[in-house]
């Protein structure tokens, strides 16, 4: 399976962890994207932390929820209400995003079922986070799908998929391009 490292902020700072040390192990672990996802931090302190990703890393770089921000990395990925944020219609709220990353950076949109895996099979993403696929930590809302049910809804997406959710390193999940691991990731 293909590593697609989430690296939030609270969790790094739970752990006691440094960007540097976190980006080490998502390199070691030959993680193709970092995700980084501050849900309190500021658009100054995100955009200093993203610099510094981008820095240590060389694969891709996703922000979580601030596509104004995609310009110093390679595209954004927003949650089902936070897409909204951008238009009255999910149409339209993904046009107004590819209208502020362009197509040369990714947008990545949550999904958690068939319904919301039907309606970004009509939207200009470039991929699907589907999940979760088990309880997890950082996310309390999350209704866990099951990496079975998962798998299945995964073969539904004509964009690539990201498994989402409590999903662990060795987990192999048919249908699914990446695997996103946060925590598991600070068990080294």
């Amino acid at each position: 399976m293909r590593l697609y490292a989430l690296l939030d902020e609270a969790s790094l700072q739970r752990h006691g962890w440094s960007i540097e040390r976190f980006v080490r192990r998502a390199m070691d672990l030959n993680a193709e994207i970092v995700q980084y996802r501050n849900k309190n931090g500021t658009a100054s302190f995100i955009e200093s932390r993203l610099k510094t990703i981008t820095k240590l890393f060389g694969g891709k770089v996703i922000v979580n929820d601030h596509p104004e921000l995609s310009d110093i990395c390679d595209g954004v990925h927003l949650g089902q209400d936070d897409v909204m944020r951008y238009g009255t219609t999910i149409d339209g709220a993904v046009e107004s995003l590819r209208n502020i990353v362009g197509h040369e950076r990714w947008i990545g949109l949550s999904t958690h079922n068939r319904q919301e895996i039907e309606t970004a099979n009509r939207l200009d993403i470039d991929y699907v986070g589907l999940g979760a696929c088990r309880a997890t930590s950082t996310k309390s809302d999350a209704n866990p799908l099951g990496c079975k049910k998962l798998s299945k809804l995964a073969s539904l997406s004509k964009h690539p998929v990201a498994a989402i959710g409590g999903v662990k390193l060795d987990d192999v999940i048919e249908h699914v391009t990446w695997i996103v691991v946060g925590s598991g990731l600070y068990d080294d």
